[in-house]
């Protein structure tokens, strides 16, 4: 293979849809391609790395007070946007204000804009309401920089690895920042390809349009395996396809109910043909790849006996027909609500499988339905689901769940240092996740990207680690 070469132009296929095509950093980030975009031509205060579990980016290091209420972020040296202007706090904190107004606490968890602020011209501080020891990493990947006052992003203008040369329709090329502080990249320029579904991207893998699918899915995995020009990246704990049941009111909002649903799931057989085996059965916890995973809590297996008896407990309705809506968007997210929906009719409960474009998905179903399909990536942290979609303050509780213990618990983690109480915190998120929570969580997809063999150094992390192609290399 040799040492790496600098040079050549990486063809990277990414999933969107063209109706949600979004240009703007801080909002949000339906597409796969948008996000991988943005990944490379702005940069965040933090990414994900290895061990730890959260590495710097624009900031070079960050330090906290004793309470760890107050975090001052110190930005790396030599930064500058690709128009040639350095980046100061002044940006940072405009770009972060702007960020919290549009996101809320989920993406900058302060209690509002006159919490960040900066402390000369090279650092900012964010002051949160209460101790948070997890800010860096619940900062990862969101906190995308701009100049100061920008609202207009067709130029697109950042600090990373590489900029926008042009842009069409949800394709971009992106050309390298010689003068990017991490040190320029070898590509010469990556483009980046719109495509609608893992069928066509896998097509254009398949027949050597594109150098490398991104999070493509276990059917081309399973394809490009047989190829000997084609290589299989497995990024495990990279995706969970979690279904979601209203907790606050609705027909799952007994926690009998939940559990009886979640006894009827085989989980090894959603494994074996949502997955193609590609991944690994989950026990109803968020953050499978967490140092702190309770191990101990007894793995949720198939129960058709108790959840039957679960339902009659609880008088549920199993009369009628429930609707669980899914979408489009995930490698397997309608395939899994396909065979849940027939696992589920061995318990008694009929269940009709709607299929919704995303928009409408986004704007009629999202936050607001009894039951449907959702997606996550970075399944690291414990305390990152809790923070998104769990916590009762939390602008995206996807399943309407608000219950003191777990709030109680989620705060304890956040006061608390690493070490014996951190972990005791983390623990009980789990069990409460476990025992009344409002996910079923039956397993967690390997992320797969088929590439070329040309293609070096491709990412392994899962989650959003795997946008960070700013090191990989063409061996031809």
């Amino acid at each position: 293979m040799g040492p790496p070469r600098r040079g050549g132009t990486l063809r990277v296929g990414a999933l969107g849809k063209s109706s949600k095509i979004e240009r703007d950093p801080h909002a949000t980030l339906s597409n796969d391609s948008d996000f991988l975009i943005m990944s490379l031509v702005y940069d965040p205060l933090t990414v994900p790395g290895n061990d730890p579990n959260v590495a710097p980016r624009l900031a070079s290091r960050w330090e906290s007070d004793a309470q760890q209420r107050k975090w001052t972020f110190t930005l790396a040296d030599g930064a500058r946007f690709h128009d040639g202007r350095p980046v100061t706090s002044a940006d940072v904190v405009w770009s972060l204000r702007r960020l919290r107004e549009i996101a809320g606490e989920t993406k900058v968890p302060v209690a509002g804009v006159g919490d960040i602020t900066a402390a000369g011209p090279n650092a900012v501080v964010l002051t949160c309401a209460a101790p948070n020891s997890q800010l860096p990493l619940l900062l990862r990947m969101m906190t995308f920089t701009v100049p100061e006052g920008t609202t207009d992003f067709a130029a697109a203008v950042g600090s990373g690895p590489f900029r926008l040369e042009s842009y069409d329709g949800g394709n971009a090329r992106l050309v390298r920042n010689e003068s990017w502080f991490g040190g320029p990249p070898l590509l010469d320029a990556i483009e980046v390809t719109l495509f609608d579904s893992p069928e066509s991207m896998s097509n254009a893998i398949m027949g050597g349009q594109i150098d490398l699918a991104s999070n493509v899915g276990a059917i081309a995995g399973r394809t490009a395996e047989t190829r000997g020009d084609l290589r299989v990246v497995r990024r495990p704990d990279d995706i969970a396809v979690a279904i979601a049941m209203r907790t606050s009111d609705g027909p799952f909002a007994d926690p009998r109910v939940r559990e009886a649903l979640r006894l009827a799931v085989d989980r090894d057989a959603m494994v074996a043909q949502v997955l193609s085996g590609y991944g690994s059965v989950a026990n109803d916890v968020l953050g499978t790849a967490d140092p702190s995973l309770d191990t101990t809590i007894p793995q949720r297996t198939r129960d058709i006996d108790r959840a039957k008896r679960l339902l009659a407990d609880a008088k549920f309705d199993t009369a009628k027909t429930y609707r669980l809506v899914t979408k489009q968007e995930a490698a397997g997210e309608v395939e899994s609500a396909k065979v849940f929906a027939t696992q589920a009719e061995d318990i008694g409960v009929r269940i009709e499988v709607a299929v919704q474009e995303a928009n409408a998905f986004y704007d009629d179903t999202w936050l607001k339905a009894p039951f449907y399909t959702v997606n996550w990536g970075t399944n690291d942290s414990v305390v990152f689901f809790a923070s998104k979609v769990m916590y009762s303050r939390t602008k995206w509780n996807e399943t309407g769940f608000r219950d003191q213990d777990f709030d109680r618990a989620y705060t304890t983690a956040l006061a608390a240092p690493a070490g014996p109480e951190f972990a005791a915190a983390s623990r009980d998120l789990q069990q409460i996740q476990h025992e009344r929570g409002g996910y079923i969580v039956w397993g967690m997809a390997d992320g797969i990207d088929v590439a070329a063999g040309a293609v070096r150094d491709l990412p392994e992390l899962g989650g959003y680690g795997r946008v960070q192609l700013e090191r990989v290399w063409l061996s031809q």
